[in-house]
């Protein structure tokens, strides 16, 4: 087994958005992480990122969340771009998993035609509310040929305890992390159920929390998991990608 973590993309965003107790209007820059594992000659995604098309014109694609959530110029950089670095292509692509729908995390999914998709079922019974636009769902991101096969419980993906999903939720209804055992380390890859490492650390509800009691409970389940031997990989933590996530790296 290897994995790779992914440059998907980048964004600027409120820092009062993720650390609550800031007043004033201070922007920072947000990255966008997808992962790829390869195991059991399987090829495999969690997460995929910004759509290739936001660097160019984010409003087109993602309307007024643009505004709050706004792509930064990555030169080309996408995750097609990133993973042809590795010698993979869409076609390559065996298997999806999307922590939950919004934008940033299912942005590319339609490149991946030859996948199996999945998320849990609350994620989609909620990004198809009638109100789903104000939660941040944008259905043209997600709603593909590609069917997406729903979990409502953790998935063991080759029965293994290898590569598990977990049910994380708070920032979304349906949110889920992954589980990843390799031969010599363990992560949890925890998307936004954890956006920053510091929101663990002093126990912050990020404003675009759905439900801030159910993001404390998976809080909390992180922190049992990161006591057991797992290094936890948040969502958007920028000082994390930078220092701490080798992007040349091979993780086996």
């Amino acid at each position: 087994m290897n994995l790779h973590f992914l440059n998907s993309g980048r964004v600027q965003m409120k820092k009062k958005i993720f650390v609550p107790n800031l007043t004033t209007d201070e922007k920072f820059e947000l990255p966008v992480i997808s992962t790829y594992i390869n195991y059991k000659k399987t090829n495999i995604l969690f997460d995929t990122g910004c759509h290739p098309s936001v660097e160019i014109n984010a409003f087109e694609r993602w309307g007024g969340l643009s505004k709050i959530m706004k792509p930064i110029n990555m030169n080309g950089k996408n995750l097609i771009t990133e993973l042809a670095t590795i010698g993979i292509s869409p076609d390559d692509i065996d298997l999806v998993i999307n922590s939950h729908l919004h934008p940033d995390h299912c942005g590319c999914n339609e490149f991946f035609k030859n996948a199996e998709f999945y998320c849990h079922e609350k994620e989609i019974q909620s990004a198809n509310h009638e109100n789903a636009n104000l939660m941040g769902y944008i259905k043209k991101e997600w709603d593909l040929p590609m069917k997406l096969k729903t979990l409502n419980h953790n998935f063991d993906v080759f029965d293994d305890s290898r590569i598990v999903t977990i049910n994380l939720p708070g920032h979304t209804p349906g949110s889920i992390g992954l589980l990843v055992n390799l031969e010599k380390t363990r992560f949890v890859i925890a998307s936004d159920a954890l956006s920053l490492e510091r929101n663990l650390d002093k126990e912050e509800v990020p404003k675009n929390a759905w439900n801030p009691q159910l993001i404390l409970k998976s809080y909390e389940e992180l922190k049992i998991i990161k006591k057991s031997g797992y290094i936890i990989v948040c969502g958007h933590d920028d000082n994390q990608w930078k220092n701490n996530l080798d992007m040349g790296v091979i993780y086996n």
